[in-house]
């Protein structure tokens, strides 16, 4: 089906703030906590880990972009390099297991602001807020993830000075959690969940101009930043709270804060679940419109608006299933499930990017085996719920495609 193409409004800048606002969001403020009760101390090294996978995805995400700058991400470079059914795979894990992150984004900004019997009507009116940005254009959707990262990292760089300040400090004692391999793979899985926001960048590729150069560098640059940051934190909530406390901490950055300045925390827990329920609904929107223009989704989600150049039908349709979702269900505690779906997306694009040939390839090809390799391993050691989800998902999204093709 032929669909009017998006129009490249974005430059370095705004792609790679929208990477990192992506990447910043709630999950700075509610990962670490699971990951201690993994590994215990040991969750740096779980986040070194996860933050060498993402490396390798990146990467090929990066060469594979530059090669297709289209929107979809890894569903367009799957079914371009592996086949049809490659490309629905992670196509269908991305916007199932993303469409549960918005939903999670929306209720945890909400829970920062507003008393619980508020939060899900204030979730939806989050989600109606965001999506109107983003139908306002792809410039809005980046000028607005600009202000809110400039205030998450202001907030940020409050609560880790001050946690530093007041003290006290301890060095941290002996692992404990789920010690050995097993846990430090689970905590590097839960992790990972931190810096999945780069494949924004990728989706968004139908919009990114000079993309063969934009797109690869912006990716670098939202990555990088994005794990200085996460290592900052995680270091700074071990010195203070240790591993113990901080794995039974429901609110951790808000624990190392006095009383009086908790609502730092509160403000910055908000405005990091709406930037990163912004950038998440623009990706969502991109992938479902590939995938209706390839007919893996009904067709009519192709539609873009010729004068804003968005596909509104895409959008607004996410916004409904989020909205029907913060409505009915809690999926705050959806991080697991939302790292499969990811993890078999960058599986399927590690694996797109193995078989490029020398001309295409920006990096050595053992980047996107150790990527691969890697998300296999971190999709395995994920808490088994959340494995099992993610697989009865994938299963449901093959019937739904084998039945449509029949």
């Amino acid at each position: 089906m032929d669909t009017p193409a998006l129009q490249r409004r974005l430059g370095t800048l705004d792609a790679t703030v929208i990477g990192l606002g992506s990447m910043i969001g709630a999950g700075v403020f509610a990962a670490f906590a699971p990951a201690a009760a993994a590994a215990g101390s040991a969750l740096l090294v779980g986040l070194a880990l996860a933050a060498v996978v993402a490396w390798c995805n990146a990467t090929s995400s990066a060469q594979l972009a530059a090669r297709y700058p289209r929107s979809g991400g890894t569903y367009v470079y799957g079914r371009e390099r592996l086949g049809p059914w490659w490309g629905f795979v992670a196509g269908w894990g991305f916007v199932i297991g993303k469409t549960a992150s918005c939903a999670a984004m929306a209720l945890t900004a909400a829970a920062y602001l507003v008393p619980p019997a508020w939060q899900r009507p204030v979730a939806v009116l989050a989600v109606v807020v965001v999506t109107g940005v983003n139908l306002a254009g792809v410039t809005r959707t980046a000028r607005l993830t600009r202000v809110l990262v400039a205030l998450v990292l202001l907030a940020l760089g409050a609560i880790l000075v001050t946690a530093v300040v007041r003290g006290p400090l301890h060095p941290v004692g002996p692992v404990v959690g789920r010690t050995g391999v097993y846990g430090v793979l689970q905590a590097a899985g839960l992790l990972f969940f931190a810096f999945a926001g780069y494949a924004r960048v990728a989706t968004l590729g139908e919009e990114v101009r000079d993309p063969e150069r934009t797109i690869p560098r912006a990716i670098t640059l939202a990555l990088s930043g994005a794990v200085v940051v996460y290592a900052a934190v995680g270091v700074v909530l071990l010195l203070v709270l240790g591993p113990s406390r901080l794995a039974a901490s429901s609110a951790p950055l808000a624990e190392v804060l006095p009383s009086g300045a908790a609502w730092i925390a509160a403000v910055g827990g908000a405005l990091a679940s709406l930037g990163a329920l912004l950038g998440l609904v623009a990706g969502v929107g991109r992938t479902v419109l590939a995938m209706a223009r390839e007919a893996d989704l009904p067709a009519p989600l192709a539609a873009v608006d010729a004068r804003r150049s968005v596909p509104q039908r895409a959008e607004i349709t996410v916004a409904v299933v989020v909205a029907a979702l913060v409505c009915t269900v809690d999926l705050r505690g959806a991080i697991g499930f939302s790292s499969f779906g990811v993890l078999l997306y960058y599986f399927v694009a590690n694996l797109s990017a193995v078989g490029q040939p020398r001309p295409e390839r920006r990096y050595p090809r053992a980047f996107p085996v150790v990527g691969m390799v890697g998300c296999a391993v971190l999709a395995a050691t994920l808490p088994w719920q959340s494995v099992a989800v993610g697989v009865a998902v994938v299963v449901v999204g093959v019937g739904y495609r084998w039945w449509r093709s029949r």
